[in-house]
This record gives C-alpha cells, structure tokens and sequence, in this order.
C-alpha cells in the first residue's frame, strides 16, 4: 500500500484522541508533506520504498521473519471455526491497527477509509453522534465534556463521568477508537451508556443520537461593557467567526474580554496561532520539540489588536491541546489571567498522513511547549486562580468561574 498525497494543512486537536462521538476527533497532530516510509505488502510478499529500507532497523537479538505474518493469516483461513465469516480486508486493516498499536502510544493510530472519513467530517463540524468529546484517563474511557445543547448533555452526561459500558457490553481493555465505534451511530438510534460519577454507583443513561453541527465562536456584549467570546473548538469555522468578534470588539470598545476555552478540545494549530496572535505583539506562540535539538516555533502574526484590553482565560479540564496552547501563551505573556481548573493537560504532536485507499496514519512525532518552555503533558496548565466548578454549581446552574471573571475585571476599570 503506498501512501497517498499528505495533506498540506497544520493541526492541532485535542490531543488526548478525543471524540466528538460521531467519529474520532484525534488530537494534538499535525499534516505535512513526507516521503514514503512504511512496509508496503505486495501479495505475500514485503516490498519496501527505498526510504524505508534506510529507516527499518533491527535490533540486535530481534532478527524475525515477516513470513510469519503469512503463516498466521493462513492459519487464520484455514482453521477459524467460522472462517466463512472471515474477509481479507477485515484481517488486513486489522492487523494495520496492529502494527500502529504496537507502539503503544493512545494516539498513534490507523484509521480505515470509513474512520478517516469520519475523522474529517468532525473537523467540518457536522457529524452524527451523541456530542461528547472523550479521553483515556488512568485507563478508563471517560468524559471529558459534553457539547452544550446536544443530546450527550441533555441526557445529562457531564464531564468527568467514567464510561464502563455501552450499550451493556463493559470498556474495560478496550481502546478509546474501540469504545467510539460502539458509541457512535445514525441519527435517531439510541445508545445507552454505563458511567460511574465521582463515588456514585453505576448509573445507565440512554441517549438519542442526532446530527452534531457545531458554531465553535459565539459572542455576546454584556450591558456591563464586558465582551465574551466561547471557542468550543478550533474548526473550519472559527478563525472567520473569531476574526468578526475582533471587529465587533474594536466597534463595541469593551471595557474588558472573557475569552471563555473551557471543555474545547482543540483545532487547528494556525487557528490558535492566529487568535493568540492577537494579543501577542511578537515572539513564538508555541514550539515543538522533535528530539533533543530539533526545535520548530511557531511565531505571532503580530496583529495584537487585543493587547491593551484586561483579558481573562476560563479554562477547565476540558481544555486541551490547541486550547492549551493559546491559554498557555497569553499566561507566558502576562496578557490574561488564567481562571478556573488545571486544563487537560496533551503536549505531544502527531502527524496526519493520507493513505492510497482513503485510510489514515495518525503518528506521534513531537512534543508542543509554551512559549516559555513548559511542557504540559499530562500535568495540564495551572490557572493563575483556582475556581473549581462544584457539583452543587452544575445542579443550581451556577457558574462560579464566569462570576470570577467578572468581579476580576470590574476591579480594573
């Protein structure tokens, strides 16, 4: 199988192989041009591009044989008690799920042509699901925020909520891919989820899946002169819509922004550039790291229209990836104050290639830090004030972080 033409466009998402529950909404990538690098079957036989003879190395004392992979798939034919049932494709794709699995890394991936379209169709910001993004967290899938109005939040699923079976079947040893598939499904299905929340027993909630289509900017001028600008995601969508906030801002002469990343999952990485661009007058707004000195930064475009305007950042542990990123550089800059929860915390960089049959290789290949080295990988970003969100908040619907971004800038008029 050769690889296809990459893609040219650079991403983001969140990171941590999250989901908006109609399709992988994989994370913390981005997409360039490479040569060919990975084993090509041809028949039973292995062909290699010429620069992956140069990369394939074997270690000492693991010499094998890829005739072995052979002898199982013959195997397999001849003596599976239902091998009627058995197609070439299903063992094929399969064991390229394998192959990227055996890294051993969650967001290192291979994605069949239904999957890899899917994955794109979320990065339109129209799809069909539930509207849950999700994560692995200490191994157990888990919540990691429902999408305001649609049907995962209606049913009352909230961020936090640990999925240990669907539909019945438990998600213990399963993959975060593996449980989306069972999640996921046409528009008017149901679909019941077994969640454990906090010490609470297991509780079942059934949910009707629908079409999700995000608007990832929404915006409102308060009467107390504070603007608020929500990004749910980095999409196709949001730079233009963002770009009409700025103007509205420029119009409207706030006497201070709430930039509201809380429970966003991420995006494309020049859309995040580009917002924080808006208040970072210059210098990087973000780095990756590929090895010990290899470095890449990604700089400000230098618009900064936003700079001399008292900013404040709501983020949450649904913040991640490309959220992090832009939280992260207005915090190094000192050009917003950071309110709410430790953010989710996804610092690695995979990159997206397009394959020959419309299937897809998510690969790990770098680390992301903040303009001011921190890595966040795993540890999440600190807010500058810490306000969590309790329970007792979501039941009354309260929103103790939004009121603290308030009295916050009603301080500095």
């Amino acid at each position: 199988m050769n690889f296809h033409k990459y893609f040219t466009k650079k991403i983001v998402i969140i990171g941590l192989a999250v989901i908006l529950l109609a399709g992988t909404f994989v994370g913390g990538f981005y997409i360039g041009k490479q040569g060919n690098q990975l084993v090509r079957f041809n028949q039973k036989q292995i062909a290699y591009s010429e620069e992956a003879k140069n990369l394939t190395t074997v270690a000492p004392g693991d010499n094998f044989d890829f005739n072995l992979y052979w002898e199982v798939w013959d195997a397999l034919k001849r003596n599976y008690v239902d091998k009627i049932k058995i197609k070439d494709k299903d063992l094929f794709y399969g064991s390229l799920k394998g192959l990227a699995g055996a890294v051993d890394d969650p967001y290192t991936v291979f994605m069949d042509p239904q999957e890899a379209k899917e994955f794109m169709d979320d990065l339109a910001g129209t799809f069909e699901g539930i509207g849950a993004e999700v994560g692995v967290r200490h191994d157990v899938v888990t919540i990691i925020a429902p999408l305001e109005g649609m049907p995962a939040q209606k049913a009352g699923l909230r961020a936090g909520d640990k999925v240990y079976a669907v539909d019945g079947e438990s998600t213990i040893g399963l993959t975060l891919d593996e449980v989306v598939k069972k999640i996921r499904g046409p528009k008017g299905t149901k679909v019941t989820l077994t969640i454990i929340r906090g010490q609470e027993k297991p509780q079942d909630i059934a949910i009707t899946r629908a079409i999700i289509f995000v608007k990832s900017v929404k915006t409102e001028m308060r009467s107390d002169g504070i603007f608020v600008i929500k990004i749910s995601n980095f999409n196709d969508d949001t730079l233009n819509l963002f770009y009409e906030a700025v103007n509205t801002v420029l119009l409207k002469n706030p006497t201070g922004i709430i930039l509201d990343l809380r429970n966003n999952p991420g995006g494309y990485l020049e859309t995040a550039v580009d917002i924080a661009s808006e208040w970072v007058e210059a210098g990087p707004v973000v780095a990756e790291q590929f090895g010990e000195n290899k470095r890449n930064e990604y700089p400000s475009n230098g618009k900064a229209r936003l700079k001399n305007i008292p900013t404040i950042v709501l983020v949450n542990q649904g913040s991640a990836s490309a959220s992090e990123i832009l939280a992260g550089a207005l915090r190094d800059y000192k050009k917003a104050t950071i309110v709410g929860e430790k953010t989710y915390g996804k610092g690695s960089v995979q990159t997206l290639r397009d394959l020959s049959d419309g299937s897809a290789l998510k690969i790990t290949v770098a680390k992301w830090l903040t303009p001011a080295g921190d890595f966040i990988n795993d540890k999440g970003l600190d807010p500058n004030i810490v306000m969590e969100m309790k329970e007792k908040d979501i039941d009354n619907n309260l929103d103790p972080q939004f009121d603290k971004a308030l009295e916050l800038l009603k301080k500095k008029k």
